[in-house]
């Protein structure tokens, strides 16, 4: 057996690394993280080959006095936190005191700073197998310089694992984006081998914010965001969140910050996937950049070696404040706000369009259509979903009497005495039916397309939700109760949960330690796999502490009773019943995406269709 011994400095530093410095991407978080912690305000990044020879960080914060410099080196030597009772509520990025020590084990470090007051600016830097720091008297600026050089030449098994450079920069640059959309206040300037790559001034107003945004995610983003800005019970969540059409393919474009640090959470991503649920198309991503506050005793940040993970005290509240406050935010968006003739932060057009429309459903229930030998015909609405089939004709008869007013050649516009251009809607006015399928409109800005079906569909949907919801959950007995065995964890779940679970429609009884049976269900789910659906729903509340299952297993039987209850594709319909589908659309939540997350419509404003015939050149 070999002998206990204490490990020498280096190798003990050098094993920290193997937690904190991954690559050079690790090191220039951890370097900017102690610039933003130290309060600079500029911060400049000069890279070379990828950050693997050369990495140099300069900032102009508080800087550190000559007497601590050889400590800064030191592991666990940090001056944000010095008692339990600070580890509770840290305010700062960095508080480990690990970074630099980590980085200075397995590459040439040196750190040259002059704090206020001094007289000169003083460099240090480690040597020798016991880490032993060097002092020497350097001019600087006040603030802080740090140069790594060499990452890993003396562990070379770890140089090994490093990509290309192209690679390893990309990784370098996605941490600066993230750290630079968390801190307007604060200009970056990253060049890579004596090439600029990013200058980013402090943005202070939001017009500013949005240009940062725009130039870090790309215009098309800030053009198809929302802002969001809302606090309540101790929480303030702000930001912008993008349009369930503006999604991606990847995940890659989320960042979300509490108290100004970057996280990756599973309540986050639960609770922000839980609110683009139906408005968000199969395999899609969606979009955002947002920030939680809220009192740093409510949130635990030391959780993770690299500080991307977070725990919330009060995960629960967190969650159901999340997926309130998104879920709203994405219902509350008009056509109005999507129809653009131009994006204010470019000089191109705005990318088309696609709606959300917003508020609470108002106005008058529809008249149904039933087909005939001789056409359509109209009867009043009935409660099933076959009766939902949409003739618009009686609900609007401003529309009817604008079209009897001469409106020639089938344009439904607003007559001589209306005024005409400030009463366009922002679907505009019904031009023509293409092929059954879809309907053309003009508004202000141009060409309106319209997915005839997709749009009725989740008309149709939203309304079978708000019935349901106004006649509550009605439940139904089992014939045969179903035995389901579980794990003493999930039936002490299931008992704890009893009460939740009976306002939920669902009747469930612990039998033993490992068994439960279900008495009673949601009638819409009484042809549900029970045992799949119970064990599903105790993860949910095990995970979560609480969950919509349920919920989302209604919607989707409402979803689909909505899509074959809605008008169907090759079904003429007249100009009325056109322009009234898109008053509805107007008012009707979520009408920018079907029930399955596709787009209902799309802007083709004038500057797009001169374009495409080359007017103007």
């Amino acid at each position: 057996m070999k002998k206990i011994q204490l490990l020498p400095p280096r190798l003990a530093n050098q094993i920290a690394a193997g937690e904190v410095v991954e690559r050079p991407s690790s090191v220039v978080k951890e370097l900017l993280e102690n610039c933003l912690d130290a309060g600079a305000r500029r911060i400049d990044i000069d890279v070379e080959q990828g950050g693997v020879k050369l990495i140099r960080i300069r900032d102009d914060g508080w800087g550190i006095p000559e007497d601590q410099l050889p400590l800064a080196l030191s592991r666990h030597a940090t001056s944000k936190i010095s008692e339990l009772e600070d580890l509770e509520a840290v305010g700062s990025l960095g508080f480990r005191g690990e970074a630099l020590a980590s980085i200075s084990s397995v590459s040439k470090l040196s750190l040259t700073s002059s704090a206020e007051g001094q007289e000169q600016g003083w460099r240090v830097q480690t040597e020798g197998r016991d880490m032993e720091a060097q002092l020497f008297p350097a001019a600087h600026p006040r603030g802080t310089t740090v140069e790594v050089r060499d990452l890993f030449f003396n562990t070379p098994a770890r140089r090994k694992f490093l990509r290309t450079e192209k690679t390893e920069f990309g990784h370098l640059e996605e941490v600066i984006k993230r750290l630079a959309l968390s801190r307007f206040d604060v200009g970056f300037h990253l060049r890579h081998n004596q090439r600029t790559v990013h200058q980013l001034k402090p943005a202070e107003s939001q017009l500013e914010r949005e240009r940062r945004i725009a130039m870090l995610c790309g215009p098309a983003f800030i053009d198809n965001a929302v802002c969001v800005d809302v606090e309540a019970s101790g929480l303030r969540l702000w930001g912008w969140v993008g349009l369930p059409t503006f999604s991606r393919s990847q995940a890659d474009m989320q960042y979300f910050y509490v108290n100004g640090r970057v996280i990756r959470d599973k309540l986050v991503a639960h609770a922000v996937r839980q609110a683009y649920r139906d408005v968000l198309y199969n395999g899609r991503h969606p979009t955002f950049v947002l920030f939680l506050e809220l009192d740093p005793t409510g949130v635990d940040v030391n959780v993770h070696p690299t500080k991307h993970e977070v725990r919330f005290r009060d995960g629960r509240n967190v969650h159901s404040f999340l997926f309130s406050t998104l879920h709203r935010v994405l219902a509350e968006v008009r056509p109005q706000d999507q129809v653009q003739e131009r994006s204010p932060l470019s000089e191109s057009p705005a990318p088309r369009a696609s709606g959300l429309a917003a508020g609470e459903f108002g106005g008058q229930q529809p008249m149904a259509l039933q087909a005939s030998s001789s056409g359509w015909s109209e009867r009043p609405p009935a409660g099933r979903v076959s009766d939902q089939l949409a003739t618009y004709r009686s609900m609007h008869a401003a529309v009817d009497q604008l079209l009897t007013n001469g409106a020639a050649g089938g344009i439904a516009k607003p007559a001589e005495s209306e005024p005409a251009d400030e009463e366009v809607p922002p679907l505009g006015y019904a031009l023509a039916q293409l092929k059954g399928v879809y309907i053309l409109a003009e508004n202000q800005q141009g060409l309106i397309l319209v997915d005839m079906h997709a749009a009725h569909e989740r008309i149709t949907y939203e309304r079978l939700k708000l019935t349901w919801a106004d006649r509550g959950i009605t439940s139904q007995p089992l014939l045969v109760p179903v035995s389901v065995a579980v794990s003493q964890r999930e039936a002490d779940c299931a008992e704890q949960q009893q009460a939740l679970l009976a306002q939920l429609g669902m009747q469930v009884e612990r039998m033993g330690p490992e068994t439960l049976t279900v008495r009673q269900l949601p009638a819409l789910l009484r042809n549900a796999d029970v045992e799949q659906l119970l064990r599903d729903l105790l993860a949910d509340l095990m995970e979560q502490g609480s969950s919509d299952l349920l919920e989302a297993r209604q919607h989707e039987i409402l979803a689909t009773m909505a899509c074959h209850g809605s008008v169907r594709a090759n079904r003429r319909l007249t100009l009325p019943e056109m322009n009234a589908l898109l008053r509805d659309m107007e008012v009707t939540e979520r009408s920018g995406q079907c029930n399955h997350g596709r787009p209902t419509w799309t802007q083709l404003d004038m500057g797009e269709l001169d374009k495409l015939f080359l007017r103007g050149r």
